[in-house]
């Protein structure tokens, strides 16, 4: 049997911060290549490994290469985690958690699972931790959608070894108050962009957030100011102030529909000399348990389930028409810490979960 701890500390040793995969995906390309019931196709620094055994379901795991910056920190041993660290059950290093585990877990699974119940597609693609315009699976879509073509996917973001259905949308709203010049020594002869946000700032800080329950799952909704711009001089009454707002909201939603809720959360504040663009979104997906493979690794494992609550590169997926969920190794709440780490547990948990829905006997 493995050890999928020391396979993951191999992996940690292996740098890939984001845009900087190639050699890491070097070395897994090798491996893959080197298993002859898999086929291997490399599209800039993605890869994707496929069985062809004519199974009923074709089932994708899919998992991101990169990681983000190594953390230098002289009080860490070694002066940084860019490096693996095992302390007995537990594996310290920038991407441990986030996502060199369920990497692993793949890998594992390619190396040793010649002959697979459902057909297997392996997708390592790079640069998720960037700017989604940067995004390797983005590109696969883009080039070869062939590749992704599946009956469901599973995505090793970590979870601890739960499931994490489908993901919130994201949208990002860029807002601009007008007002108008004046000496502060005369502030009632302008009008002051600045406090126009109060209102909008205080309907923000008051707003309870929407819960619904989508197959058992329950996501929450938030709004929240992210970023502000105003100010001319020190005696001067600005005239303008900008105001970044991000909003999450739950896959019974359209993004259409997630749009037009912020604008009338924004309407009574806005005059007709002010603007509401959208400068970012990302799509929801829904949780798509009741998918029979999704299914069964909910009920063989007895896991636990529940929302994610962020986004995920399921959404991109759920473009495609392919039901996919969150499941993975690792802690989600200390990814991209100095800290980061994976226990022996969970890895192995994860695994075995897997190992059971892909090869039952």
């Amino acid at each position: 049997m493995t050890d999928l701890l020391a396979l993951t500390a191999e992996l940690v040793d292996r740098l890939s911060v984001s845009f900087e995969e190639a050699g890491f995906v070097h070395w897994l390309q090798s491996e893959l290549e080197g298993l002859e019931h898999l086929e291997v196709t490399r599209v800039g620094d993605n890869l994707v490994a496929r069985t062809n055994l004519d199974r009923q379901y074709r089932l994708i795991l899919a998992g991101h290469t990169d990681t983000v910056p190594v953390n230098h920190d002289p009080e860490l041993p070694g002066g940084s985690n860019g490096f693996a660290r095992v302390e007995g059950d537990t594996l310290w290093g920038v991407g441990s958690a986030d996502m060199k585990g369920g990497l692993a877990i793949f890998l594992d699974i390619a190396r040793t699972i010649a002959e697979p119940q459902v057909d297997l597609t392996f997708v390592f693609y790079a640069r998720e931790e960037v700017g989604q315009e940067h995004n390797g699976l983005g590109e696969l879509l883009r080039l070869r959608p062939d590749l992704l073509e599946a009956d469901c996917a599973i995505l090793g973001e970590p979870t601890d070894g739960a499931i994490e259905a489908g993901c919130q949308g994201a949208m990002r709203f860029e807002i601009v108050l007008a007002g108008a010049r004046a000496h502060t020594a005369r502030p009632w002869m302008g009008r002051n962009a600045i406090h126009r946000l109060a209102g909008i700032l205080g309907d923000m800080a008051d707003y309870e957030a929407r819960e619904p329950v989508i197959d058992g799952c329950t996501y929450r909704e938030s709004i929240q100011a992210v970023h502000v711009e105003g100010g001319v001089a020190g005696n001067v009454v600005p005239d303008r102030v900008m105001l970044r707002i991000h909003h999450r909201y739950a896959p019974d939603r359209t993004a259409a529909e997630a749009e037009a809720w912020v604008r009338s959360f924004l309407t009574p504040h806005l005059d007709e000399a002010d603007s509401v663009e959208v400068v970012d979104s990302s799509l929801a997906c829904p949780p798509s348990l009741t998918h029979p493979l999704l299914h069964q690794l909910r009920d063989t494992g007895s896991l636990e389930v529940r929302a994610k609550l962020g986004w995920t590169d399921v959404a991109r997926f759920a473009e495609l028409g392919i039901p996919a969920t969150n499941f993975g190794s690792g802690d989600p709440t200390i990814a991209h810490s100095r800290d980061e780490h994976l226990h022996r547990d969970s890895i192995e948990r994860t695994a075995a979960a897997l190992r059971a829905l892909i090869n039952p006997n």
